[in-house]
């Protein structure tokens, strides 16, 4: 018999533990249990080293989420690579997408919120469902996503498809923008999203802290912003990537300021 193994994320013990003992019960799961996103991320790593994969990570929407925190928003300024371990459950979706790519992530949360869930979505989830769903339809959830499906509650499905146009929209809007830069102002802007300042950049791009606030304070004027908080999070919705701090290398000859 192909087991199927599930690892359960959710930093409420009985919930995770009374989970985890209802799937286990089932002849074709083997469950885990980890009580945060740090503990989930060993879990995942110490069973890839084994050989023994988990395929299906079931993870608290609320993961972690401290009092007045906004859940599932990253601080524009934020740096490069993978998002950090575990600040909620969002986050380590989007981790585990880049560190463990054949990991099937669905989604537990407490009430239905379509803004979310296309968040969720967006951050690589193959699936969102309440908590209080019968064992039944969870399993029927699990057995989907490991097929390549993606399971959304019915009347999620509305409000979903019209955050995830939203979002296009936005995305596009943003690309525009971005494309009016020079190659120049591009490479700043790059920069800006990798989380340096002024007098980095300058030392990056081997110009003047001078030049580069001129450069800076013409990529706020034509993306239209006013910050730089503001340009870092409208070249994330563009796409645009941060510079590669470890890898990419800057040319003295041949650029211009």
């Amino acid at each position: 018999m192909v087991r199927i193994r599930v690892l359960v994320v959710d930093d409420h013990r009985i919930f995770a533990e009374s989970l985890a003992a209802a799937l286990a019960a089932e002849p074709d799961v083997e469950v885990s249990a980890a009580g945060s996103g740090p503990a989930a991320l060993r879990c995942l790593e110490r069973a890839a080293a084994e050989g023994r994969r988990f395929d299906v990570m079931l993870v608290d929407a609320d993961l972690g989420t401290v009092a007045g925190a906004v859940p599932g928003q990253r601080e524009p300024g934020a740096g490069s690579g993978p998002p950090p371990p575990a600040q909620d459950g969002l986050a380590l979706v989007a981790g585990v997408r880049v560190s463990h790519p054949g990991v099937r992530t669905v989604v537990l949360a407490e009430r239905d919120d379509p803004r979310r869930a296309a968040m969720a979505l967006q951050a690589g989830a193959s699936g969102w469902v309440a908590k209080d769903c019968s064992l039944s339809r969870l399993l029927a959830v699990i057995r989907g996503v490991l097929r390549e499906e993606t399971h959304l509650p019915p009347a999620l499905l509305t409000g979903v498809l019209r955050e995830l146009t939203a979002a296009r929209k936005h995305r596009t809007d943003s690309e525009r923008l971005v494309e009016s830069l020079t190659p120049r102002e591009h490479e700043v802007l790059r920069c800006m999203v990798a989380g340096l300042g002024r007098k980095d950049v300058a030392a990056r791009l081997f110009l003047s802290p001078h030049t580069v606030r001129t450069h800076m304070q013409n990529v706020l004027g034509k993306l239209g912003v006013h910050s730089t908080l503001a340009a870092v999070a409208l070249a994330r919705r563009a796409g645009v990537r941060p510079a590669d701090l470890a890898g990419d290398v800057v040319e003295r000859s041949g650029q211009l300021a």
